[in-house]
């Protein structure tokens, strides 16, 4: 398949950033569907009724199978195999992209079709078929967008969220050789009747995964298109590409898991589809894959194995919610973060599955730590404690930003000693009035560029709080009702029992 080149980006997130923001049609873009995506998720949850519930118990599933990984990732492949499935365990990328190559040249495979799979995207599967002359296909409609434009999913859910309905009808009347309106019947017709077509050349299918069912080796997927459905049954040859984190213990666990991850994707109470796959056709069946591989992915998963300040992360669902609910995300899309997955679970989870802080050392900065993508997890996983945590590793590791440290070290000496504090006060009340208008900073150089170039900056009070309190405290104190004796008595006694390490907790009550 023909696909448009590739966007070269700049190198920081700070510059895609940049950009993203001077783009006022992909924040209006991302911004609307990520406002319907988050509102529908709001009222789906509301409607269910005892979400928070849900999410605990999702959250207990999760927990439970992390710590139990090694057991159920076993318990999977043995049962797997019974089915009949060919179970192959890959721990870096490299090893999982040479399975897949040699399943695809043992096939003699010319044509691979595709559902929707962010493992793909990390391992970057694609141009790798492409280097053996394999033509890989995505079969979802946002997918096959971007395929042509040639980028990258820009949301784990909705992979062409920064295009229009314009942009695309550009897009596939270059792959039809004619003109097609920008209409979404016509655009969504064109590419439905030529990826049937491809379905039934196609050699090998190949998925990703969204649950892998350890107590009968199965995989399930959800989906809104149909395709999936599609790439496990047309072609002879299936390939089921997961991450080893994908496992839950049982059907009973899926209830839960089915519950939680359409409403928080896409506030639906069930995808259109979900599919359970229990190995390749059986003589019975009328469809399905003769024979069947699921590769099962490490690629730095195991490295956040017995860490406390990370293992959660592998509880993730990759539903898409904490994209929605971030106000980062929803100003800069996808893109500015640079790796495969965005939004506040890409900017932990790119650096903390490569190790690599050097390479990934501003992407924890794209966030606010305001807490949203915690409150919009379906399974509680703290991101913003996460981002504070690759922060601090990043200046432990020497990494950090020298002029911002020494910003800190200077602000710690000065704040430290009250004397110090009043003084630069004084002085910052004198220094400003060279770049106060309106009462606003207004300049836009040095550690103030970034923040004034959207922002304004409040100017310091003519006096300060403490100056205020100077006169205040008289007032307050006059008006202040005063304790009682046996009051008095109680914080007294109190007092002098914290000074004896009594412990004690001021007597009767």
């Amino acid at each position: 398949m023909s696909a448009g080149k590739a966007v070269v980006r700049p190198g920081t997130v700070k510059e895609r950033a940049d950009l993203a923001l001077n783009d006022d049609f992909l924040r209006k873009a991302v911004r609307f569907t990520t406002e319907r995506l988050r509102g529908g998720k709001q009222k789906a949850a509301a409607e269910h009724g005892n979400w928070d519930e849900w999410r605990e118990r999702g959250r207990q599933i999760r927990l439970h199978t992390i710590a139990h990984l090694d057991y159920y990732l076993n318990l999977f492949a043995d049962n797997a195999r019974a089915n009949g499935v060919h179970v192959h365990f890959a721990e870096t990328d490299a090893e999982a992209v040479k399975l897949s190559l040699a399943i695809a040249e043992r096939r003699q495979a010319k044509t691979v079709v595709k559902s929707k799979s962010m493992v793909t995207e990390e391992l970057h599967l694609n141009a790798a078929l492409d280097s053996i002359g394999v033509e890989a296909i995505e079969t979802d409609l946002g997918e096959y967008i971007i395929q042509l434009a040639g980028e990258t999913p820009s949301h784990i859910i909705i992979p062409a969220i920064h295009k229009n309905r314009y942009q695309i009808a550009e897009l596939l009347s270059a792959d039809a050789g004619e003109e097609l309106l920008p209409d979404t019947t016509i655009l969504a017709g064109y590419v439905r009747k030529k990826l049937r077509e491809k379905f039934l050349e196609a050699d090998i299918g190949m998925t990703g995964c969204n649950f892998a069912i350890a107590e009968t080796g199965s995989m399930v997927l959800f989906e809104n298109e149909g395709n999936a459905r599609m790439v496990t049954t047309v072609p002879k040859t299936q390939i089921t590409l997961m991450g080893m984190e994908r496992i839950i213990p049982s059907w009973e666990d899926l209830e839960v898991m089915a519950t939680l991850l359409p409403r928080s994707a896409t506030g639906q109470k069930l995808t259109v589809y979900m599919s359970g796959i229990t190995g390749p056709r059986r003589e019975a069946d009328q469809d399905g894959p003769e024979e069947m591989h699921i590769i099962i992915v490490d690629n730095g998963r195991s490295l956040q194995l017995g860490d406390p300040e990370f293992q959660e992360l592998l509880n993730c669902i990759r539903c898409g919610a904490c994209l929605n609910a971030c106000p980062v995300y929803r100003h800069i899309g996808g893109h500015a973060y640079g790796g495969t997955y965005s939004g506040p679970i890409g900017a932990v989870l790119t650096p903390a599955l490569q190790k690599n802080v050097a390479e990934w050392d501003d992407i924890a900065n794209a966030s606010s730590l305001c807490g949203a993508c915690y409150e919009a997890c379906p399974v509680k996983i703290p991101l913003h404690d996460m981002l504070v945590y690759l922060r601090r590793r990043k200046v432990e590791s020497g990494h950090g930003n020298r002029m911002e440290s020494a910003g800190m070290k200077g602000f710690a000496a000065v704040a430290g000693k009250a004397t110090w504090f009043k003084g630069a006060i004084k002085l910052g009340q004198l220094g400003q009035k060279l770049v106060v208008r309106n009462g606003c900073i207004r300049i836009k150089a040095g550690p103030l560029k970034g923040w004034n170039s959207y922002r304004v900056t409040p100017s310091l009070p003519k006096q300060s709080f403490r100056d205020k309190w100077k006169t205040l405290s008289g007032e307050v104190q006059a008006e202040a009702m005063p304790l009682s004796a046996e009051t008095r008595s109680r914080m007294e006694q109190l007092v002098r029992e914290r000074e004896k390490g009594g412990g004690g907790h001021g007597g009767h009550a």
